[in-house]
């Protein structure tokens, strides 16, 4: 609803630049507080509202966003996981982390760390927010591209990280997807783009 970007944003300006948001620390008091935070960002780009994610798109929500999903409990990082790829799947959004390579490479490095560290301790709800923005970032082609030459991790790529998914169909199926999408790019030997 329209009513939600004005409280969004009475919001952000309050808590989310508090400094206690962008710490690393794992104190426990300091993950709740994060937590707490997330959440209400989660709640709020839950329902797909487009006001929402370009109000989140002209703040520092995406650093913040892959700081926490570097160094963030399981939970935090489930949730900003969450939170990215609803960014992700806005149209807006896609653009906005697609504009630049630098800013692309950032999102898929924090991906990537977070598949290694899923490899020794499983989440396969975590894995199903991780699998679901890598499906997404195919839907540019240029990502695509980038992905398939030397930003895929091997795990997805090669399908190994499918023992983790167990019985959850959606995830399995959005893997196979990814690999779809890998296997339809087009192959270049062109350098790495500094810039999309």
């Amino acid at each position: 609803p329209p009513a939600l970007a004005p409280l969004l944003k009475q919001w952000y300006q309050r808590r989310v630049r508090d400094p206690f948001l962008h710490t690393t620390s794992k104190v426990r008091q300091f993950e709740y507080l994060r937590l707490t935070s997330l959440g209400v960002v989660g709640a709020l780009v839950k329902p797909d509202d487009k006001e929402v994610i370009q109000f989140l798109l002209n703040t520092e929500i995406i650093p913040l966003l892959l700081r926490i999903m570097e160094h963030g409990s399981e939970l935090s990082k489930t949730v900003a996981t969450f939170i990215l790829q609803k960014i992700l799947l806005d149209d807006h959004g896609l653009a906005y982390i697609c504009y630049t390579f630098e800013r692309f490479k950032s999102v898929t490095s924090v991906l990537q760390t977070m598949v290694d560290s899923l490899v020794r301790e499983p989440s396969a709800r975590l894995l199903k927010h991780v699998v679901r923005c890598y499906l997404r970032l195919t839907d540019n082609p240029r990502a695509k591209e980038a992905l398939n030459r030397t930003l895929m991790p091997a795990q997805l790529k090669d399908g190994t990280i499918l023992q983790m998914v167990g019985e959850d169909s959606s995830t399995k199926r959005w893997i196979q997807m990814l690999q779809r999408n890998l296997s339809n790019a087009p192959k270049s030997s062109q350098p790495q783009p500094q810039q999309f």
